[in-house]
């Protein structure tokens, strides 16, 4: 008789734990059932960009690329994007699940609402599991299970801190919560005034950033404004400690004007860089490893961020602490515009519409809003427990990362041999959790930890030590931010377990510093099942292909660049531009002033076509409007001010980066496409950046068009625009500097 398990959670941990047991272990080992209070599977992840009921924004772009957001035998659709939004990998579960989980029987709109553990009869190894759950029409039945596995998530409940209380004067969110600027201020006056975001780790800087981005598009897009006078808002941002925000797109070798990008993971698992056999990076953090770590980050970034603020600088006695890690890739510019602005301290309490920060006791007034990036409790996740097992797993509710202790890095506990976990930690890596399903199916396959364990698995079980660390974390103030965040030694001590061998790279792939050796990038995929089947052997392969195609066109042909110029263009630059014209009829001059990249949605006008065939789900990204001002003194003494306008997009499907001419009588509308720009891949880099070229005839006259982005690591440190215009009536030349 097969052993009957029953799945808390149909998200990610759920689906890789089901396919586990159906197919990692001989087939007919399990009978598996799937619960899920929610009426669809995915859990955190939404499979519709209009779907808002989940925890996370259908519009988040994941902070891992697509090779580190998969399982080892499901490759993503050709076109898809690197880095994914939300509801994306909604839809690639829902793949996943067709692909391998159409054996287990499926209960969706049903939470398990108690697991009672049933005595243990004598001499069975293992007892019992009573399971009750409740539908959403309130129907409560129980159900008998041989074992229990929780994949019901880490991110049990949003955590408010004392002292905000949700009927303040003015919206308090949870930053899960937010969707767009209506929800959030619709019911304020509208008379403008500070959103106030608290919290200064991942959560707080994304949702920071985001909010900074829809300000902005509300303020700068064409039609009715979404919200009332969305230009006398700005954002408080409230963090305790200053935090390195990397953008999506990391460069291997910053120190280049012209630097190569990757999507930040694949230059992160470049297994090249770490030395073997491989050990822990993460958990305790000593002076000595932080501050090594410290200058690795601020290399990669190219300083220490003060020059978007000293309140977001990371120097100093900071480097003696373990760091802290965020993504955005708008939420440093926002800071140097002042659109964001950022306190340190920590909120105390919000009395009518002013804020409180401790230590210092300043005072934020005219807060229009509070949006609460606090992180979630885990411990409600396992609230279905009995208090008996809780207390056994050494539950501690206050301590958001180490919340239960469990064996081999988060997945059992010895005293309860028919209980195991997946994904019940910050940082799920899609791998880990696929590792953690493959470990917990075939330790319950082989009947629990006894001498009828594989001798690899039966010694990994012997020396784990993950109880006791995770109990010595919790009083540990040098606790790295995510205690299980070491990606590549995690894998390599499942896969030791399990007895598998990591793949080889399919072909062979470039060389990079600090070590000079090919890349080997870890993925899933590089862990492949066993016994893989022909269909999961093709997916592992098409998987692999995808990672190191992506890896040597970012590194050869210039691939990201597009996107990387984009993101770091955001805010304001001086221009100095000179006009040398050979015609008498055009004066030459020189004109001096200021340019600004107005970042906003994504807008229909000169490409209504392309628009309108756009797929269901579709996403056309963002746009800049882009507004320069200043004074042009002609050659013969005449001074006068001058403006122009321009739409710059970036497509991502495309990788291509165009400018659009405004709309003469509307002059926030694109009206039609002035030029794509063509990034030209250099021999050799001599220190004037990466450069495109770009051509346009208009009517009979041609632009001939040059650029040159000067990076500074991963952000422009200057760039140059110059074109040549000749026509029947013009023949001159505009040489234009852009610096910060």
């Amino acid at each position: 008789m097969p052993k009957t398990v029953c799945i808390v959670g149909a998200g990610p941990s759920g689906l890789a734990a089901a396919k586990s047991l159906l197919h990692d272990v001989p087939a007919g080992t399990f009978d598996v059932t799937i619960f899920d209070a929610q009426s669809r599977i995915g859990g955190l992840w939404p499979s519709s960009r209009d779907d808002t009921a989940s925890q996370v924004h259908p519009l988040m772009v994941a902070n891992q690329s697509k090779h580190t957001v998969q399982f080892s035998d499901l490759a993503w659709e050709e076109g898809s994007p690197d880095l994914p939004k939300a509801w994306q990998v909604g839809l690639y579960l829902e793949r996943y699940f067709q692909a391998y989980c159409q054996g287990a029987k499926l209960s969706l709109g049903n939470r398990v609402e108690k697991a009672e553990a049933l005595p243990t009869p004598e001499g069975v190894d293992a007892g019992s599991w009573r399971v009750q759950t409740r539908a959403h029409d309130g129907q409560v039945k129980e159900h008998n299970f041989d074992c229990l596995l929780v994949a019901s998530g880490f991110f049990g409940r949003p955590l408010r801190p004392s002292g905000v209380a949700a009927d303040s004067d003015v919206p308090v969110i949870h930053s899960s919560e937010y969707r767009n600027l209506p929800a959030l201020l619709g019911k304020t006056p509208g008379g403008g005034g500070k959103i106030l975001v608290v919290g200064g780790q991942m959560s707080g800087i994304e949702i920071a950033g985001t909010i900074a981005a829809h300000l902005s598009s509300a303020v700068h897009s064409p039609g009715t404004c979404s919200i009332a006078n969305a230009d006398r808002y700005s954002i408080h941002h409230i963090i305790q400690r200053p935090t390195w925000v990397f953008p999506l797109h990391l460069s291997p070798k910053p120190a280049l004007s012209a630097p190569p990008f990757l999507p930040l993971d694949l230059g992160s698992y470049n297994l090249s860089n770490r030395s073997y056999p491989l050990a822990n990076k993460e958990g305790h953090i000593s002076v000595e490893a932080a501050q090594t770590v410290h200058a690795i980050y601020r290399q990669t970034v190219g300083s220490d961020q003060s020059l978007f603020s000293a309140k977001v600088a990371v120097g100093g006695d900071d480097t003696k602490n373990p760091p802290y890690l965020a993504v955005s890739d708008t939420y440093l510019e926002f800071v140097r515009t002042g659109l964001i602005s950022v306190s340190h301290g920590k909120l105390q309490s919000i009395s009518g519409n002013t804020a409180t920060i401790i230590p210092a006791g300043e005072q934020t007034n005219d807060v229009a809003a509070v949006v609460l990036a606090t992180g979630f409790e885990a411990s409600a996740s396992v609230s279905f427990l009995p208090m008996s097992i809780q207390n056994t797993l050494s539950i501690c509710p206050t301590d958001l990362n180490n919340t239960l202790a469990l064996g081999f890095h988060g997945t059992c506990h010895p005293d309860v041999p028919n209980l195991g976990f997946v994904g019940f930690y910050r940082s799920p890596y899609w791998g880990v959790m696929e590792m953690q399903a493959r470990f917990v199916a075939a330790l319950w396959a082989a009947g629990g930890p006894s001498s009828s364990l594989p001798p690899a698995m039966r010694a990994a079980l012997s020396n784990d030590t993950s109880i006791d660390r995770a109990i010595q974390l919790r009083a540990d103030p040098r606790a790295s931010q995510f205690p299980m965040g070491d990606y590549p030694w995690l894998m390599a001590e499942f896969a030791t377990a399990l007895g598998l061998e990591i793949s080889p790279p399919l072909e062979k792939m470039p060389q990079l510093p600090p070590t000079n050796k090919e890349m080997n990038i870890l993925t899933p995929a590089r862990y492949p099942p066993k016994s893989p089947t022909d269909f999961q052997r093709s997916e592992t392969a098409k998987a692999l292909q995808q990672t190191e195609a992506a890896a040597w066109a970012g590194l050869t042909s210039g691939k990201f660049v597009a996107k990387a110029v984009f993101r770091s263009l955001l805010g304001e630059w001086k221009l100095e531009r000179s006009l040398v014209s050979k015609l008498p009829s055009h004066p030459s001059g020189h004109f001096s002033g200021t340019a600004k990249f107005l970042l906003r949605d994504g807008t229909r006008d000169g490409r209504e076509t392309e628009f309108d065939n756009l797929e269901k789900n579709s996403d056309v990204g963002l746009e800049y409007l882009y507004v320069e001002e200043g004074d042009f003194k002609a050659s013969n003494g005449l001074t006068f001010r001058a403006t122009r306008r321009y739409v710059w997009r970036y497509n991502e499907l495309r990788d291509k980066l165009s400018v659009w001419f405004v709309k003469t009588d509307d002059q926030i509308r694109a009206d039609y496409l002035f030029h794509d720009v063509d990034f030209a891949v250099a021999e050799q880099d001599d220190g004037k950046g990466w450069r495109a070229t770009a051509g346009h005839l208009c009517i009979d006259d041609f632009y001939d068009v040059n650029y040159e982005f000067r990076f500074q690591a991963i952000n422009l440190k200057d760039w140059r625009l110059a074109y040549t215009v000749k026509g029947p009536k013009k023949d001159y030349t505009i040489d234009g500097t852009y610096r910060r």
